[in-house]
């Protein structure tokens, strides 16, 4: 269990608190590296394996399944064993998934693959921002968790890069040994430098330990709160829009405005490139104005009136919107990963209330998909793209009236 030995400690950011951002940066991109894997190889899965579009489909869907059920348990693991241990068991689930998957000659194992390296992603999704948390007091959070927030789109963009020229020189195998060589090379990094700072200290497994009932006792009434689960439901409603489109703007662009797959790709990939930027300014900007609810709110209104746009533009537009798309996307996961910390009162239930945000990205982000497909075949693009409205104006509405700085 972690415990707050010293609260007032926390007032200054020690040194070795960007030290910790760092590491747990490195491991948190391992994930997506290993998650994205799939969008650009899968012609070359599918005909390896010889699987439809569908099969394929699921090897991406199981990360967000295996997120979703993993998430909370997470939180309360976190409790009980502490950032170092469960960091090293997901960096593990990484390295041990890529591998079996590069060995993998069947489309059962290599999917039983993907479990194993959404279960990576799933615990280190949690653990990360709940270090960040740790280390540096709630006033200076902001721009910690910004730099982090970057993590997906960091990884999903090294992997996206690499894989296909990889591919074509050694093999698609090449690209999980790739993932399983990185993610075994943060392990060691991590188990070396990843600490607790401190005021605070993880219980050395003796009398005095409570036993795991009484910890997921002492959990599910952390739990009891009814901010964290709106803030989980602002964020599922933000995967579920922004996912929702993603999975499916690069076949509207090639089949509808007549782009290449690698043109749509990358017009695509542009507003993950602006998050890159987006992220950490809105982490700076929300410590500054000294309000987390702001920049993950007023976003979800921005966001609801571009989604009368996307299926209707062309040319230069879709450049432009893709990247206001990006400048404003970005606030919402940075605000909203710092502000469960500061919901759940105490640093050391930062990891619970992380594991509630993740339920409910995980959820946005399993939803989003099938669904925005459906509507897509029911009503077409455009008409499709109006119903996310509603969700945008729901997050809007949501996360305005939470009881936060």
């Amino acid at each position: 269990m972690i415990e707050n030995a010293n609260p007032k400690s926390q007032s200054a950011v020690l040194p070795y608190a960007w030290v910790i951002l760092v590491v747990v940066f490195l491991a948190s991109v391992a994930a997506p590296l290993n998650q994205a894997k799939i969008p650009p190889l899968m012609p070359v899965i599918m005909d390896s394996f010889q699987i439809t579009l569908g099969q394929a489909g699921w090897l991406m869907s199981v990360f967000a399944l295996t997120g979703l059920f993993l998430s909370l348990p997470a939180g309360i693991f976190l409790q009980k064993f502490g950032p170092k241990i469960l960091g090293l068991i997901a960096l593990g689930c990484l390295v041990l998934g890529s591998a079996m998957g590069a060995l993998s000659h069947n489309p059962s194992l290599l999917l039983f693959s993907r479990v194993i390296e959404g279960s990576g992603m799933g615990l280190i999704a949690v653990i990360a921002p709940a270090v960040i948390a740790m280390w540096f007091p709630s006033e200076k959070q902001g721009i910690p968790i910004g730099i982090w927030a970057t993590w997906v789109p960091m990884g999903t963009l090294a992997v996206y890069s690499l894989a296909p020229g990889m591919s074509a020189a050694f093999g698609w195998q090449s690209v999980w040994w790739l993932g399983a060589i990185f993610a075994l090379l943060i392990l060691l990094i991590y188990a070396l430098l990843i600490r607790l700072p401190p005021w605070m200290e993880e219980s050395t497994h003796r009398g005095v330990e409570t036993s795991i009932m009484a910890e997921f006792r002492a959990s599910l009434s952390a739990l009891n709160n009814r901010s964290i689960w709106l803030l989980g439901l602002v964020f599922g409603c933000f995967t579920l829009v922004f996912m929702g489109m993603g999975t499916y703007y690069p076949t509207f662009l090639a089949e509808t405005r007549g782009y290449s797959l690698s043109q749509a790709a990358y017009i695509s990939s542009i507003a993950t490139i602006m998050v890159l930027f987006s992220a950490p300014l809105a982490g700076w900007l929300s410590d500054r104005i000294g309000s987390r609810r702001m920049m993950f709110s007023i976003p979800f209104l921005i966001l609801a009136v571009m989604m009368f746009f996307p299926f209707k533009i062309s040319g230069w537009q879709i450049f432009a919107y893709m990247m206001l798309q990006g400048s404003f996307a970005g606030a919402v996961p940075t605000a909203t990963f710092a502000a469960a910390p500061e919901v759940m009162k105490k640093p050391e239930l930062a990891g619970l209330g992380l594991a509630v945000v993740m339920f409910g990205q995980n959820l946005g982000f399993f939803v989003g998909p099938i669904l925005f497909g459906k509507l897509v075949e029911s009503l077409g693009w455009v008409y499709a793209g109006y119903c996310l409205i509603p969700f945008c104006l729901l997050g809007f509405l949501i996360g305005w009236k939470l009881n936060i700085r």
